[in-house]
């Protein structure tokens, strides 16, 4: 089966949408996993961090797999891996796996860990595909269109698992959120040849991947500014919603209304984002500029936003404001990843695997070091460390060079 490269980009974003409903699909069961494996809330906080930890450790081998072995093969191995793990965990408490010689608790742990190390590959993975297929002057767009898996797997995942669950349980709301994995899979083995054929009609390196480039100023600061801006988003993920029920009083109904609105915004701007980065360095701006200014107006603007919806006194307001701030931070992915591709050239996949790395660990930490400021300064503080933090990482734009460190490129004429 043939594809083009744009077919290839948009099953890049589904395989990332489906990543991210396996990887939260225990959020969604979490109440009635918790009431019938007999786990405290602070038990289940294990089982999250065992996922964050896996995926974490392992973005950097993973993207040095793809940079080996192709997006196309190793998203197709990772497509059976997050099938395969998420039908284990359905199968909790039945048969082998109903904890005679491990606690349920501890099996689950596992479970998430190896899942975790499974979805390592997704986005370096992608970053490798878009760096090898699609030319760098769209590469932002196709980075965006991949990067909006985070708003529609998000605002996917709670309907279509609570509807499953409400049903028949959830064991079969696991076993249904296992089955778009599967299908992946199969749609990169169908298309292999597809995948093969394109990167073969592309550039080719003249000589071998130059990792020097992902110890750049460039890099560094880049990876820098993503780890920033992953613990200005995780701060949303993790607290958005609790802290419109806890510091706002908005009941159970609104905040969910209220807190569904950053990731529908985020389906608009994340692409948004990758567009816009991509006409202004195809104009008059050139890579280095173009590539700049989104993520240095998205980061300071959303800072801004932070500051405001943290100061106000309505509650309305403050959770406008801070939807505005969440899809303004979502909306510099689409440059971030085009950026890297840039920088890392043939390395993309590595270099994907290290920015990613570095997002995750603000990610780790975001959770923890807001929910201690909020206790002991105020929520009021934290969200002002969180919106001048957001600031900072825009500002470290103004070092980057995209273009600076990537190695030599030449067409290959193919038989």
């Amino acid at each position: 089966m043939k594809a083009s490269p744009w077919t290839l980009v948009v099953l890049l974003g589904l395989t990332a949408t489906v990543s991210y409903l396996c990887r939260v699909n225990v959020s969604v069961t979490g109440a009635l996993m918790m009431r019938d494996l007999r786990l405290s809330q602070v038990e289940m906080g294990r089982v999250f961090s065992a996922l964050i930890l896996g995926y974490g450790l392992f973005q950097v081998p993973a993207g040095m797999l793809a940079d080996r072995w192709g997006a196309g093969r190793v998203l197709l191995v990772a497509g059976f891996w997050w099938a395969a793990t998420t039908l284990l965990i359905a199968g909790l408490g039945w048969g082998p796996l109903r904890g005679r010689w491990l606690s349920p608790l501890w099996i689950l742990i596992i479970l998430r860990f190896i899942l975790g190390v499974g979805e390592a590959p997704t986005y370096p993975a992608a970053a490798q595909g878009v760096a090898r297929w699609i030319p760098p002057v769209r590469q932002g767009l196709a980075s965006g269109i991949v990067l909006a898996s985070i708003g529609l797997g998000s605002g996917l995942a709670s309907p279509f698992m609570s509807i499953v669950m409400v049903k028949w349980g959830w064991h079969a709301a696991l076993l249904a959120s296992a089955v778009p994995a599967v299908l992946v899979a199969i749609a990169w083995r169908s298309i292999r040849e597809s995948c093969e054929h394109v990167t073969s009609h592309s550039p080719k390196p003249t000589r071998a991947p130059n990792r020097r480039a992902l110890w750049s100023r460039s890099f560094v600061l880049l990876t820098a500014s993503y780890t920033l801006e992953g613990y200005v988003g995780y701060v949303f993920i993790f607290w958005f919603y609790l802290y419109l029920v806890q510091e706002r009083h908005f009941d159970l109904l609104r905040a969910g209304r209220f807190g569904s609105l950053p990731w529908i915004l985020s389906l608009i701007t994340i692409p948004l984002g990758g567009i816009v980065s991509d006409r202004l360095v195809s104009g008059p701006l050139g890579m280095r500029w173009g590539r700049r200014v989104i993520p240095m107006a998205g980061l300071c603007l959303a800072g801004v936003f932070l500051i405001l919806g943290a100061r106000t006194q309505s509650g309305y307001v403050a959770a406008l404001f801070l939807s505005l701030a969440t899809a303004l931070v979502l909306s510099v992915e689409g440059p971030f990843w085009a950026a890297m591709m840039e920088t890392a050239g043939a390395d993309a996949g590595t270099g994907g695997g290290v920015m990613n790395f570095g997002s995750n660990f603000g990610g780790f930490i975001s959770p923890a070091l807001t929910q201690v400021l909020g206790s002991h300064l105020g929520w009021k503080n934290a969200l002002y460390v969180a919106g001048a933090i957001s600031i900072v990482g825009g500002c470290l734009w103004l070092g980057i060079s995209p273009v600076e460190s990537r190695p030599v490129i030449v067409e290959r004429t193919v038989a």
